[in-house]
């Protein structure tokens, strides 16, 4: 144990991701689309008039403006607050409610892995309920380990990763309303690809927080950059554990220019769903196939034992995937990130081929 650091990080490890590096990409849900080749000419002509130089920029002011205008429902940009990528938002989150050791957070799982990264980080627990065999839940098993006094945040992914399934609004929104006094975290990073949000119920749950990210619908894995959305009191009461000059000029200038161009990617978005139901349909009809209903980007599929020999074959013949089969749920399931014609077919050629078919 190294004794100049807290101690409680002796047993934990780094956040590393491990991922193949290979040709086609289809293992982090990012998108084909290169966001800047798509808007350089707009991003460049904007930085002609900012200043790196400066830790102030009008572009903030700018930027929250047009981020709240986004977002709709009467969002003002004093609920909206951003960090660096939806992580850097979920991490402070996670930073802002731990109170002391015995602090927890509840998830579900299999949901988004680094929500247990983020939590050791800070040092808050966190508790897991298990999904059914469905992917659905029990509300009321859910509610009751939320209720625990130490319990001080409740975490909802939905649309779910890795599942990719989607809750109804209605059991999300009893599990807001059983639980007056802790926050409630929706993390709606790919709410894009399902049209659903808690957005337009903010104001009546003072107690509901939102993640979304632009890492997804908008193509921008690699700007790193997210947002929160919830009652003018929590965002204050957030920003309090950030950074003052938290994110670079340069993300928010282009994060500002993505924002002066939905159209284009709300295009991406509409591709990238109807590539969703084309490969479901296909990967459906393949004997020996389970593909899981995705409202996300990716789909999640199994084909039993061999799905790991599958997962090597694709790697030497530069397809990478996600493994995703470490919680009993999703045994033997690979994530596919569904983002271009072109990967897609190859994808769908590979596994024509390795199964012989």
């Amino acid at each position: 144990m190294n004794r100049l650091f807290r101690s409680d990080l002796s047993d934990k490890l780094p956040a590393i991701i491990s991922v193949p590096q290979r040709k086609r990409m289809m293992c982090l849900n990012e998108s084909c689309l290169d966001p800047y080749q798509a808007i350089k000419d707009q991003f460049l002509h904007r930085m002609e008039d900012i200043r790196l130089n400066r830790y102030l920029s009008p572009i903030t002011q700018d930027l929250n403006d047009k981020l709240a205008q986004y977002a709709g429902c009467g969002i003002s940009p004093k609920q909206v607050i951003w960090g660096n990528g939806a992580d850097d938002v979920l991490y402070h989150i996670f930073l802002s409610v731990r109170e002391n050791a015995e602090s927890f957070a509840v998830s579900l799982a299999p949901s988004y892995f680094d929500y247990k990264t983020f939590c050791d980080a800070v040092g808050l627990g966190i508790k897991f309920q298990d999904l059914e065999e469905d992917f659905s839940f029990d509300t009321a098993k859910y509610i009751e380990k939320a209720k625990d006094p130490n319990c001080k945040l409740a975490i909802l992914c939905n649309p779910n990763n890795p599942t990719g399934n989607l809750y109804s609004k209605e059991q999300l929104r009893t599990i807001v309303d059983a639980l007056p006094e802790k926050l409630v975290l929706i993390d709606e990073t790919y709410y894009e690809f399902s049209d659903t949000s808690f957005l337009g119920e903010l104001d009546q749950h003072p107690n509901l927080i939102l993640t979304r990210s632009f890492s997804k619908a908008f193509s921008g894995a690699g700007l790193r950059f997210g947002y929160a959305l919830s009652s003018e009191e929590n965002i204050y009461e957030l920003s309090k554990v950030f950074q003052t000059f938290h994110t670079s000029i340069l993300n928010q200038a282009f994060a500002l220019t993505i924002l002066e161009n939905v159209p284009l990617f709300c295009a991406q978005v509409l591709k990238t769903i109807d590539m969703r139901t084309e490969m479901y349909e296909k990967l459906k009809a393949i004997p020996g196939m389970r593909v899981h209903p995705s409202h996300t980007n990716f789909l999640t599929f199994t084909i039993g034992e061999r799905s790991h020999e599958l997962f090597e074959y694709l790697k030497d013949n530069e397809i990478a995937l996600r493994d995703v089969g470490a919680h009993p749920r999703l045994k033997s399931c690979l994530r596919a990130t569904l983002s271009c014609e072109e990967d897609n077919d190859a994808l769908y050629k590979a596994i024509l081929a390795f199964l012989k078919l």
